[in-house]
């Protein structure tokens, strides 16, 4: 098996965990942990377990000079995009949380024009149109009255916010990837998150009350950080070396389809209307701003 074949069957990998997670985390919260709670755990669990690998991958030293895009890298993709996705969670559902996190590839089209001057096509400003009609169509419209979810159209707005900061994540951690053993940068983009994420976390960290906490909400806890955290990064990374960014954007297509179904199946969500609706501008928008022009286009 070719590492292209390895490649792609991580990044389908790291989607699947995607998809299942928005059910699994949500169960966890905010019953038994609160979301900032739940991120230090992620943050530090998959610091620990990205050490522990550490003496596999060459010697690397970082250059003086990239030390300020990893701190950047670590804010955008493991402290402000995973405080605003776990907070969304709690205070939003599953179906939504999977429909609005693959808003990703159409930010990812608005910062690179931002940021590196890339053009954008009139399908691509049609498909960023269209994906950001269906984000705001369910974040006006799809509220419902729920227990676990006491402010869905904040929730919704956060999702966006987790977006947006894992787009400039992808962005400016490529050339990062590019240059370094993905467990030697991966180690140090956790460890520093875990040193800005520990004051903002801590209370709600110490409030845990680990001695009741059922077994399947042990588990849940352990998936996130083994599955969710550690597994997702470290497959994304593998296959950034051997994939375009856009091949890989190419699997968000999947994560609704399989966050949808599983929280079906399970119960913990249900289908509406709007949720459709929005989930079908979302998709036709990420298809389009990710479609790569013809030649001579």
């Amino acid at each position: 098996m070719n590492h292209r074949t390895l490649a792609i069957i991580a990044a389908f990998f790291a989607t699947l965990i995607y998809g299942l997670n928005h059910t699994i985390a949500k169960e966890v919260m905010p019953t038994y942990v609160q979301p900032f709670g739940f991120i230090f755990l992620r943050v530090s669990g998959a610091a620990l377990l990205f050490w522990a690998i550490a003496p596999f991958a060459p010697k690397q030293k970082i250059d003086r000079g990239d030390w300020w895009r990893i701190l950047v890298c670590s804010i955008a993709g493991m402290v402000i995009n995973m405080l605003a996705f776990f907070k969304g969670l709690q205070l939003s559902t599953p179906i939504n949380s999977a429909v609005l996190v693959t808003i990703t590839p159409i930010i990812v089209v608005v910062l690179s024009a931002f940021f590196i001057k890339e053009k954008i096509t009139l399908s691509k400003g049609f498909g960023v149109l269209l994906g950001l009609i269906g984000a705001v169509t369910l974040i006006l419209f799809g509220a419902e009255s729920r227990i676990d979810a006491p402010n869905i159209p904040l929730g919704n707005f956060l999702f966006i916010v987790n977006a947006t900061f894992y787009g400039t994540y992808l962005i400016l951690v490529k050339k990062l990837i590019e240059k370094y053993h993905p467990f030697v940068l991966l180690k140090w983009l956790f460890t520093i998150a875990v040193i800005i994420n520990f004051p903002i976390s801590f209370s709600e960290v110490t409030a845990i009350e680990w001695s009741v906490l059922p077994v399947h909400i042990i588990g849940a806890i352990f998936f996130v950080i083994l599955g969710t955290t550690f597994g997702t990064y470290l497959l994304n990374a593998f296959a950034l070396t051997q994939l375009k960014a856009s091949t890989i954007g190419a699997f968000v297509y999947l994560q609704p389809l399989i966050g949808v179904l599983f929280a079906l199946f399970t119960g913990k969500d249900q289908l509406s209307g709007i949720k459709i609706t929005a989930m079908g501008l979302v998709l036709l928008g990420v298809y389009l701003a990710s479609k790569r022009p013809k030649p001579g286009a």
